[in-house]
Parts: structure tokens; C-alpha cells; sequence
């Protein structure tokens, strides 16, 4: 129990990094549609306040009427995720939040892999059950929404790749060091992972 504590802790920590490269650099703004001049974004931010009542997740136009529908079909349309109040883009409490989110994302993972520790003993064949859950968890989340809502591609193919690569190599880490080998489970046939 205690490694595969251990195990979650450094994956998370490994998860966070990767994390870090793809969304706390200038990398991530490869996603980013076109730059919005600073006028044009005062302007829009304002819009905001102006119309939407509250913090939420809005589709707009709304199609669960008539005239929304038709509104949705001729376009423009958006996915708004609004927060009314802010807050500061260096705020140490997301990055705390954070760690934590992706150890409790780790921890669940490792003890998912402790299931498999005899009946897939080798670490090759662990690792592609790590990468071939990794992407196949993460296209679900992520690749629904240009499917589903016609969002842009180029922000959730970058999105499926970090994370993708996020969660494979926390896996990764666990599968390779904190799971028994084959050689530690034939010496100890009675050893288990605590769970």
C-alpha cells in the first residue's frame, strides 16, 4: 500500500511536469486561435458581464428554443465557460488544487494497475495497457468535443496529446517501478500490493 502510494505521489509529480511544459509555457498557445487585439477583448469582457447572469457554462446561442435553434444553425455560435469574479493567472492555489487532482488521478491508476501485477507480470505488456488506456481515456474526454459540439480541432487535438502523454507516462512510472516484477512475485508468491 505504502509504495503504491509512493508509486501515485511520483507519478503525480512527473504528471504535473509534463503538465507544466504543455499548458505553463509559451507552448500551450499553440492551441490558441488568433490573437485579439487589447480593445476588442476590453469590449468583449464587458459583453460578458453585461449578459451573463452568473459563473457557468453557456451555449450560445441557446438551441432548446425555436428561435435559438435557428439562431445555432446560422451561426455564430460559442461554448462560453464563464467565471464572473477572476482571478489571477499566477494564483498558487490552482497549482496546489492541481497537485492534487492529478495525485488522486495517480493514485486511482496505481491502484488500478496493482489489479493486474500477476496476471500481467512484465513490464512491456504494462506499459501498453498504460498508453492504449491513457489514449483511449483521453480521446473519450477530449476528442468529443469537436465531434459533438463542433468545436475547433486544433485546441483539442493539442489538449488529447498533453494529456495523452500526461497520464502514460504517470502510468508508466508506476507500471515500471512501484508494481512487483515477475522475478519479486516468484520469490514471493504470497507478496501482495495491498489491495
Amino acid at each position: 500500500m505504502v509504495k503504491l502510494i509512493t508509486g501515485a505521489f511520483v507519478a503525480a509529480i512527473a504528471m504535473f511536469l509534463t503538465g507544466f511544459i504543455f499548458f505553463a509555457t509559451p507552448l500551450m498557445f499553440i492551441a490558441d486561435g488568433p490573437g485579439i487585439d487589447a480593445s476588442r477583448q476590453a469590449t468583449l469582457q464587458a459583453a460578458l458581464a453585461a449578459n451573463l447572469p452568473e459563473t457557468g457554462t453557456y451555449s450560445l446561442p441557446d438551441a432548446s428554443s425555436s428561435e435559438g435553434a435557428i439562431m445555432y444553425g446560422k451561426g455564430p455560435i460559442a461554448t462560453v465557460h464563464y467565471n464572473s469574479r477572476g482571478y489571477s493567472p499566477e494564483d498558487p492555489g490552482v497549482i496546489v488544487k492541481g497537485f492534487i487532482h492529478e495525485f488522486i488521478v495517480c493514485l486511482i491508476l496505481a491502484f488500478a494497475l496493482a489489479k493486474l501485477d500477476r496476471r500481467v507480470p512484465d513490464f512491456p505488456s504494462r506499459a501498453r495497457i498504460v498508453v492504449l488506456f491513457s489514449v483511449a481515456a483521453t480521446a473519450l474526454i477530449t476528442l468529443g468535443e469537436p465531434i459533438w459540439y463542433h468545436h475547433d480541432w486544433t485546441n483539442f487535438i493539442y489538449e488529447f496529446i498533453a494529456n495523452s502523454l500526461m497520464l502514460s507516462i504517470a502510468g508508466l512510472i508506476i507500471a515500471r517501478w512501484f508494481l512487483p516484477t515477475a522475478a519479486e512475485m516468484q520469490v514471493t508468491p504470497e507478496a501482495t500490493t495491498g489491495m
